[in-house]
């Protein structure tokens, strides 16, 4: 009888908890879509700031040249500067502005 009891309860305390579950529905195309970065159909930056470029500080280092980047409604000029590429044998690739889109910079393999 004890038996018979002990099982009948484990048997509703398990599926008191096994009782939730859920149901997932997608609309769309699948596959993760960014949001549009804050530069479309924004107007060009301005051009090129010109400046003096210091000597490197030692080996290793490579120059990663002034560019205008978004910052809220307009540009905002960083300054070039030395820094050691992120991986072996990497450069730097400017960030740029193409068909009304803006691409920030990254080091390349």
């Amino acid at each position: 009888m004890k038996t018979k009891l002990f099982a009948l309860l484990l048997l509703t305390g398990t599926s008191m908890f096994a009782a939730h579950f859920y149901v997932g529905v997608g609309v769309g195309y699948p596959g993760y879509y960014a949001p549009a970065p804050v530069a479309v159909y924004a107007p060009p930056p301005p051009p090129a700031v010109s400046y003096y470029c210091p000597p490197s500080p030692g080996l290793g280092y490579s120059w990663v040249a002034g560019y205008w980047y978004p910052s809220g409604p307009r540009y905002a000029w960083r300054a070039g500067y030395w820094a050691r590429p992120a991986y072996a044998r990497s450069y730097w690739v400017a960030p740029r502005y193409y068909g009304h889109r803006y691409y920030g910079g990254y080091w390349r393999r």
